[in-house]
């Protein structure tokens, strides 16, 4: 069992009284109230580097707050340690005699779910073990016609990077408001393939990450594989089998690790019959990777292409089939591109790492993983301009909730409306 400390729960009085030591003496942020019904209390969350003070207040005079001040007065009341599995943990602790106040894990403040032991069996200290609120997702395919073209949002599944990293420059109390992070600062995100069929076939962009993990890339990438691409295609009535070509923004692991697939023979090709579309320039950084990309490019996911003489290589923008063109934007890699669908008079773009999320939408927030952050900007800005002076479709590919949508502006503030 891995824990963290996530606060110190500290019984007070009035809370406006004690917001005058912590909030006006100190000088320390307070986050806004919440009320905990089945409690009956009052909370204010007070945060101290990566844990925090929660202050409580009773709100009935049969609460567990009240009957503690009136016992013992003010002051520390438990303390909360944070953990990955709150069922596992308590089932250990009850499998070494530990005693719980709660038989089953219950919802606590902020939606998280709590269990409390009980301090006779913690020396004295009321222990509170935490599970934080899910992270909700929605991994649902989204159909769009666009004229001539289907396209079709797919799915590899969830996974988890450094929130720090996605957002770069951003400070952590900007992005944190967009999206949470977990006890190892990733926050959550999806990957989202993108299906195009038209009249000369089926294309799909991107491929996910697949599975040629290890258990310790598995942990530190803490890849969900309930629901992955074969779930996603066979919802769309398809299979590997299915897929004409398949199109590459870039070769970062998180893009195009589910290319291939590990067998009874050793790698082979994710899609039997497909040709596999990828910029040559993009393939020699990848074959020649340094020390800031090495981690992301992986040669197992794209060498047995070649082997198998599945490469179909192109130097230079172009259209890749009627309706499908590549652009290259550079930024987050050397060669990174956008893929723009067009058809019957409108315009989708696949952004891949130009905008990874909606929460990207603004210009500077910027991964610190592109190598050439200045050339994001300035791609970025073009880009996202066109898109709302123009109308088109952006898709998302790795926010966990939004497919694609529709950027607009609005007395100067941006926001994204979402396609279902």
């Amino acid at each position: 069992m891995r824990a963290i400390l996530d606060h110190v729960g500290i019984a007070v009085q009035d809370l406006e009284l004690a917001l005058k030591f912590y909030r006006d003496a100190l000088g320390l942020e307070v986050e806004a109230p919440e009320e905990v019904a089945s409690q009956r209390v009052r909370a204010r969350s007070v945060p101290v580097g990566q844990a925090a003070l929660e202050l409580l207040e009773a709100t009935s005079p049969d609460s567990a707050i009240s009957r503690y001040i009136e016992a013992r007065g003010p002051g520390m009341h438990h303390i909360t340690l944070r953990v990955e599995d709150i069922h596992a943990a308590a089932a250990q602790l009850a499998s070494r005699g530990v005693r719980l106040v709660d038989p089953e894990p219950r919802v606590g403040a902020e939606g998280a779910l709590v269990v409390f032991v009980h301090p006779s069996s913690a020396h004295g200290v009321l222990v509170e073990l935490k599970q934080g609120a899910r992270v909700p997702s929605d991994l649902s395919l989204t159909r769009i016609r666009l004229g001539d073209l289907q396209l079709t949002s797919l799915h590899d599944g969830l996974f988890r990077l450094d929130g720090g990293a996605m957002f770069g420059v951003v400070p952590r109390t900007m992005w944190e408001k967009t999206t949470a992070a977990d006890d190892r600062h990733r926050i959550q995100l999806a990957m989202r393939p993108l299906l195009v069929e038209g009249e000369w076939g089926r294309m799909i962009i991107d491929c996910g990450a697949g599975d040629k993990w290890t258990p310790k890339e598995r942990d530190i990438y803490a890849f969900e594989r309930g629901r992955h691409l074969d779930h996603a295609l066979a919802d769309a009535g398809l299979d590997a089998g299915a897929i004409d070509v398949a199109l590459a923004t870039h070769l970062h692991f998180d893009h195009f690790g589910g290319a291939t697939v590990r067998g009874h023979m050793g790698l082979a090709p994710r899609f039997p019959r497909a040709r596999y579309a990828i910029r040559v320039a993009e393939w020699l950084d990848a074959l020649h990777p340094h020390e800031r990309n090495r981690a992301s490019y992986l040669g197992d996911n794209f060498v047995p292409l070649k082997d198998a003489g599945v490469v179909d290589f192109y130097e230079n923008d172009q259209t890749i089939r009627p309706g499908v063109r590549v652009v290259r934007t550079g930024g987050h890699t050397g060669q990174h591109q956008i893929v723009y669908i067009e058809s019957g008079g409108r315009t989708a773009v696949f952004t891949a790492d130009l905008i990874p999320t909606t929460a990207h939408i603004h210009d500077p927030w910027i991964m610190g993983y592109d190598l050439f952050p200045m050339e994001t900007l300035v791609v970025k800005k073009r880009v996202i301009r066109e898109a709302i002076d123009r109308e088109h479709l952006i898709f998302f590919e790795h926010d966990p909730l939004v497919a694609a949508g529709y950027i607009r502006e609005r007395d100067g503030r941006r926001f994204v409306e979402p396609v279902r």
